[in-house]
């Protein structure tokens, strides 16, 4: 029997990525979500449905035409300084939403794979963090995020929470970029960029993403599990392996401190996740940094 698969966000960077990938495997029924028509129609063997899910009766409906055996949340509010500014949508996406979905998971019997983030760490530390480590949000975002975790977990008997980390890679039209796209796309305008250099993270090609949550549909255990890069780097280390792989201009690099950018949202400012877990559980093998910014930019 074939796995009817519900991938939520399925216009989102990464959610469209899981979304191709899954519906090459022939094991799957593959049903791509998301409030707007589908952005590449016709790229992969999925049916597409527009619903809002943080609607109970459309979130209702799309669960009785797909009847999912697996449902991947990947949507989510993810720009912090818009969550800081806007509590009450954040709240309807990141934590109202994921408790109807985890309700409705357990209703049908269904395994809730949710995306949350690094977000959820206050970064007082210079250790990766683990998937037992307490979490503790900076920003109005991460608590919407680790809310949404604790409802995932205490509603829907069979879960599994991915955490995931500055994902990059090539983007669709109509998709937000990313900050390695970002790098590339001033340098090569030979035009300068301000990265902060005093923030650790652990940067993840969103096809190794894509490849831990596959792992995750048939994973026969409950759990947190850090689905990352294994590499942790400052966002101006990680921009200078940008310009270093595409021999761009080192010199339109311009780091600054956190205190310099006069972000008006705090950010962590480190949040290395330890993939050590899932490596033993899952085996799970990401991509260097390098051999994703290659994959990115077709780089041979």
């Amino acid at each position: 029997m074939k796995k009817k698969i519900l991938v939520i966000g399925a216009n989102g960077f990464t959610g469209r990525r899981i979304l191709n990938d899954l519906s090459r495997n022939d094991e799957y029924i593959v049903t791509g979500c998301s409030l707007h028509d589908d952005i590449a129609p016709g790229s992969g063997n999925y049916r597409f449905i527009s619903a809002d899910i943080c609607q109970m009766g459309e979130q209702s409906a799309l669960f009785r035409e797909v009847r999912p055996n697996v449902v991947i949340n990947t949507s989510a509010l993810s720009v912090p300084d818009y969550c800081e500014a806007h509590h009450e949508e954040a709240d309807s996406v990141n934590v109202n939403a994921v408790g109807q979905l985890a309700f409705r998971c357990e209703a049908s019997a269904a395994r809730l794979i949710h995306l949350s983030t690094d977000f959820v760490f206050n970064g007082d530390t210079m250790q990766l963090y683990t998937e037992v480590d307490t979490p503790d949000p900076v920003n109005y975002y991460g608590v919407t995020k680790l809310k949404g975790e604790k409802r995932a977990a205490e509603l829907c008997s069979n879960y599994a929470i991915a955490r995931v980390a500055v994902v990059y890679g090539a983007v669709l039209p109509g998709q937000h970029g990313n900050v390695l796209q970002l790098v590339a796309d001033r340098l090569r305008n030979n035009e300068e960029i301000r990265v902060v250099s005093d923030q650790w993270r652990t940067a993840t090609y969103v096809g190794d993403v894509s490849q831990g949550i596959e792992k995750l549909i048939n994973y026969p255990n409950n759990g947190i599990f850090h689905i990352c890069g294994s590499e942790c780097l400052t966002i101006a280390d990680i921009a200078y392996r940008v310009a270093d792989i595409l021999n761009l201009d080192y010199s339109l690099i311009l780091p600054v401190t956190t205190k310099q950018m006069e972000e008006a949202t705090p950010r962590p400012r480190f949040s290395g996740l330890s993939i050590e877990k899932a490596r033993r559980e899952l085996g799970y093998q990401p991509h260097t940094l390098e051999e994703g910014i290659k994959l990115m930019f077709n780089v041979v």
